[in-house]
């Protein structure tokens, strides 16, 4: 099944629109193409409906597993801040009976799946200077991409087309049913959060995937916690000092792992660094198989973390955002019931925390 034998002769206004914007601008990625033109990314995507994009079923227990028969592909999660890109083969793959979550847990395509936040997907074969570019494209009910897998050289065309013809909508409408975005709860003031009990709480930790429950627990938020929990726990860094770590761990060959998320998908690399780069404000990693693109001018502030486990003491890296949103984590390579790395830990500590 192929995508690029349809007419835009009777394409939308909006795709219309697009196209004027990139003759202005070629260099334009969809992302920024929507936000000039006022509409979420999906559906701006949704334009090319009939034209060389397809709509899928969101029905993530099938799509997600099938996806392995692609091959080699290009998996993408990003947020405001930060993008995320790896290389690999998407297998490994479950999805909770609920069906609310899902996880990818191969050794390079790495992801924690919140599909209780995935709402539509389309497939794209779209022309680019560098030739045809066929990807799935996954959004949110508020059009905001979540996840995107693009196929590369090494993948299966063959099983492209078998998975399009499996999953494609059979009404092929452009409507999304957009919602707006859930307003954000604010955070308790301070002063009325008992941080001698979120420290005790937070000693208590045997699992860091139980970290967010403890946060629930004591209704804090992130960062407002790594603000009041103390020094023993959380520390603020100098911010300039990211790009350095991980500059410091690809000239060890350190092997980091390095978390980018947005509320429904978090995509992981672990592994050494190698090909760092800056291109203006935004630090780069430009390995074959995994790139980072990390935009550092957004860049608030930056937390050295530890959290207790049954595995010993777990260190990280933690940046956000002005909005307090978490753009990017590092933590040294392990898996679960392997200590941390001592390794990491010592570069992770070398850093002098800021003073109050």
């Amino acid at each position: 099944m192929t995508l690029q034998t349809h007419s835009a002769t009777l394409a939308s206004p909006l795709f219309n629109a697009w196209q004027q914007l990139l003759q202005q601008q070629p260099r334009l990625r969809a992302r920024d193409v929507a936000q000039q033109l006022a509409v979420s990314e999906a559906e701006l995507i949704a334009s090319r409906l009939g034209i060389d994009t397809l709509r899928l079923r969101p029905d993530w227990a099938q799509l997600l597993p099938a996806l392995e028969s692609l091959g080699r592909i290009m998996a993408l999660t990003r947020n405001e801040h930060c993008v995320h890109e790896r290389k690999g083969v998407y297998r490994e793959t479950t999805v909770g009976a609920s069906g609310r979550m899902g996880l990818v847990v191969s050794a390079d395509i790495d992801l924690r799946l919140f599909l209780s936040g995935w709402h539509s997907v389309f497939a794209v074969e779209q022309q680019t200077a560098r030739g045809l570019q066929r990807s799935l494209q996954v959004f949110d009910q508020q059009g905001v991409a979540v996840h995107k897998v693009f196929l590369t050289e090494g993948s299966d065309l063959d099983a492209w087309s078998a998975l399009l013809s499996r999953f494609a909508e059979p009404h092929q409408s452009p409507q999304l049913e957009l919602q707006p975005a859930p307003v954000r709860e604010a955070e308790r003031p301070d002063s009325e959060v008992d941080a001698a009990a979120l420290a005790e709480d937070w000693s208590k930790l045997k699992d860091v995937h139980h970290f967010h429950a403890m946060l629930n627990r004591n209704k804090v938020g992130r960062l407002q916690a790594l603000r009041l929990v103390g020094q023993q726990w959380a520390e603020p860094l100098a911010t300039q000092a990211l790009p350095g770590v991980m500059t410091e761990a690809a000239a060890t060959q350190l092997p980091i792992m390095v978390f980018v998320g947005n509320r429904h998908c978090i995509q992981i690399h672990t592994g050494p660094l190698h090909d760092l780069r800056w291109v203006g404000d935004w630090f780069n990693v430009l390995d074959a198989d995994f790139n980072l693109h990390l935009k550092m001018s957004a860049v608030a502030q930056l937390w050295r973390v530890r959290k207790p486990s049954s595995d010993g003491l777990i260190t990280s890296w933690e940046a956000f955002d002005a909005d307090g949103e978490l753009i990017v984590q590092l933590f040294g390579a392990r898996k679960p019931g392997q200590p941390e790395l001592e390794a990491w830990r010592c570069l992770a500590e070398a850093t002098p925390a800021l003073e109050d």
